[in-house]
């Protein structure tokens, strides 16, 4: 039998019993959530994870291997660290992005400062391996948040600048919704399946003005079909004839609000194609979802936002009557920085 090989990280902390080694499949999923989520209530982030959720994640995972990208870290055999890579090419640019969950009780003992250079060279390893071209702009990339201060230190002392923020907004149910009637010509219509196409390559073109955007691909739509998270009896999409203008394609986490005592409405991903903008649809959409929430009893609705969207979104939420609950940020250094 083959006995798996314990990885070094250098300049890892010295704590009895700690252990490197790389994924080993659907096996390491239990402990990954169960972290996770440890992490994310000590963080206040205000969100939680499934098991469906992250198996759905990494049956769909791009320009990754885990089994080679990923590093988790055990103690007496309770996963208290991972981290994983991988890369995407957006707008020009070869981005090597890297993330890490550190357990809450092992934190600031030097397992983020040992894990992100180990990922670093990983990734510059993948770059020379993929015979990526040295011309395009190529960036390390990761993502933090204002409830996470000590990531954001972490990545600040590695050399990592800001380069774009992000909101979670939030607005309660009683809030008076503006009036926002449907334009002449749009018709909501219930789902059915035989939408899912139409539905799917409409927003895909809709968010190519976004920051970030990757072109759709088929493996796209798969993961959009069987999502754990579809709620489709819950989406608002406009049609004009037999063309999707624009959607809001609302949900609601049970699991979510089990736990934090809420009943939260997502009116989130929120897209219009472009023919249809700057003519109040999104507006309409957002109010009849709003409305719908509150005739469901829900507590609150939320969404989440680029600061920086070209469409003027932020100041649309605004308008809607949503405020700012948390912010995220992304932040990137050069690929052949130290």
């Amino acid at each position: 039998m083959k006995t798996e090989k314990n990885l070094t990280i250098p300049g890892a902390p010295q704590i009895p019993g700690l252990s490197f080694r790389h994924f080993r499949g659907k096996v390491d999923l239990p402990g990954m959530v169960k972290l996770n989520n440890l992490a994310f209530l000590a963080d206040q982030t205000g969100e939680l994870e499934t098991l469906d959720q992250l198996a759905h994640h990494y049956a769909h995972l791009k320009n990754c291997d885990p089994k080679k990208d990923m590093i988790l870290g055990e103690l007496d055999g309770e996963l208290i660290v991972y981290s994983r890579v991988y890369w995407i090419e957006e707008d020009g640019a070869i981005v090597y992005r890297l993330f890490g969950r550190v357990h809450p009780e092992w934190r600031r003992k030097g397992l983020g400062s040992a894990l992100l250079p180990y990922n670093e060279n990983r990734l510059r390893e993948i770059a020379k391996a993929n015979g990526h071209n040295a011309n395009k702009l190529q960036v390390f990339e990761s993502h933090s948040g204002n409830t996470v201060p000590g990531n954001n230190a972490l990545l600040e002392k590695f050399g990592y600048k800001v380069v774009r923020y992000f909101f979670d907004m939030t607005r309660s149910i009683d809030t008076p919704i503006p009036p926002s009637p449907l334009p002449d010509g749009l018709e909501v219509w219930p789902f059915e399946v035989a939408h899912n196409r139409s539905i799917w390559e409409a927003m895909d073109e809709a968010f190519r003005d976004h920051w970030g955007y990757i072109e759709g691909t088929e493996d796209d739509y798969q993961r959009f079909l069987d999502s754990p998270d579809r709620k489709t009896h819950l989406w608002k999409v406009a049609w004009e004839g037999d063309q999707v203008a624009g959607m809001v394609l609302n949900n609601n986490y049970a699991h979510e609000d089990l736990e934090f005592n809420r009943k939260r409405g997502w009116t989130d991903p929120i897209c219009v194609r472009r023919p249809w903008r700057r003519r109040g649809l999104a507006k309409a959409l957002i109010a009849q979802s709003i409305q719908m929430f509150r005739e469901m009893g829900f507590d609150d609705t939320a969404l989440g936002v680029d600061t920086n969207n070209p469409n003027g979104a932020l100041k649309l939420y605004e308008s809607m009557g949503y405020q700012t609950d948390k912010t995220w940020t992304s932040y990137r250094k050069p690929l052949n920085s130290k």
